[in-house]
């Protein structure tokens, strides 16, 4: 299922019923598609001081956080999911209400980590390993692209490592921030050094928070 499923549900009931009251149809239609296992991937936009991010989770957990900006739109973002998860993408804020106060406790300084669930079925095999590996760093550390690979059994394969954690889909809950280059250079970021640089410095306890 679609959001442009949804939308054309939503029309007609609207048209049958008479009702101007769209967004209760909209609620209605969704709480119906949840109830009756139609939704593989749900999602909802959420404010952070890095931007606006939307948040999607299927029955195994968190599968993306994106960055929306000029770099990346939302429609892209569902796109692609419909393309690699499932069709059946709809927005339903309510699954994603623990992720969202979570990421605000974290902006906040109130939680230093995350206690969520992660889907990582849109990575390979490699990728997953990076990925479990950068999760366990604590917050407030680093490691290097370079120690990253020789933990995972990769001694050569720094290079390899920071093109897969470029590649991560779920930044910030899976800290792929927390790698850096070996000498103390940032190195590169999804949603841009600035970021990384915020959520190192939010990390460390010297970033403005909101």
């Amino acid at each position: 299922m679609s959001d442009v499923a949804v939308r054309e549900g939503v029309e007609r009931a609207s048209r049958l019923g008479g009702a101007a009251d769209v967004g209760g149809a909209l609620r209605r239609f969704t709480e119906r598609a949840l109830d009756e296992d139609l939704v593989d991937v749900a999602y909802a936009a959420t404010d952070s001081p890095l931007g606006e991010l939307l948040l999607a989770v299927t029955a195994q957990g968190v599968v993306r956080v994106a960055y929306i900006d000029e770099n990346m739109g939302r429609d892209e973002v569902l796109e692609d999911l419909a393309r690699r998860v499932s069709p059946r993408v709809l927005e339903a804020p309510n699954r994603l209400d623990e992720a969202r106060r979570q990421l605000e406790d974290y902006f906040s300084g109130r939680r230093p980590a995350f206690d969520l669930s992660v889907d990582l079925s849109l990575v390979t095999p490699f990728t997953d390993r990076v990925l479990t590996r950068t999760a366990a760093i604590p917050p407030g550390q680093v490691l290097t692209y370079g120690e990253v690979a020789a933990e995972i059994g990769h001694q050569r394969a720094a290079r390899a490592v920071g093109n897969a954690l470029g590649s991560n889909p779920i930044p910030i809950v899976v800290p792929c921030h927390r790698v850096v280059r070996s000498g103390g250079g940032l190195g590169g970021y999804t949603g841009g050094t600035h970021r990384k640089e915020h959520l190192l410095g939010l990390e460390r306890g010297d970033a403005a928070r909101r």
